[in-house]
């Protein structure tokens, strides 16, 4: 078992800098025309409810928001079957022809990211795939890269970053390690 290292973020400094990914993303977008929000599972969803709840403050109107889970599609799992299958996708809207932001709470490998890409790829031919993260923690085995970054946090590869929101944990807050 790993040891606390440190509390990189608290509730209020969560909710500050997932503000400020909000505004960011409309900002880039020029509105919300176009635009849906897509969490991971599991924490990638309730950081994508909050980003989806901050626009619909920022910008009068809600934005199409759903969950991606990514399980069959990762390359560093052992294959269940030949054709991944996808698990617990609930979109409830076409994402062909929008941009799609992803969240989820830690960029690592990317291996994640790429997993998440190819499952909104199987649904539609969406306009544009953003990468929404509150960590960046480096050490990247493939070319991607946030679009939208919380905190740059540099790790080594021993130490492991945890975030916590609810409903998933009992307090919000971002720890190290290690």
């Amino acid at each position: 078992m790993s040891e606390f290292k440190a509390m990189l973020m608290d509730e209020a400094a969560i909710y500050r800098v997932l503000k400020r990914i909000s505004h960011e993303i409309v900002e880039k977008n020029h509105g919300t025309d176009s635009l849906c929000i897509v969490g991971i599972k599991r924490r990638g969803v309730p950081l994508a409810k909050i980003i989806s709840e901050n626009i619909a403050e920022i910008e009068g109107k809600s934005v199409p928001t759903g969950t991606v889970d990514i399980t069959f599609y990762r390359d560093d799992l052992k294959h269940i079957s030949a054709e991944p299958v996808l698990g617990d996708t609930e979109l409830g809207f076409d994402v062909t022809g929008k941009t799609v932001i992803l969240v989820d709470d830690v960029l690592y490998t990317g291996r994640t990211a790429r997993a998440a890409m190819e499952a909104i790829m199987k649904v539609g031919r969406a306009a544009a795939i953003r990468l929404a993260i509150l960590i960046d923690r480096g050490h990247r085995e493939l070319p991607i890269r946030g679009d939208f970054v919380g905190k740059n946090v540099p790790t080594s590869k021993s130490e492991r970053i945890s975030v916590k929101i609810p409903p998933i944990d009992d307090i919000t807050a971002v720890e190290l390690y290690g």
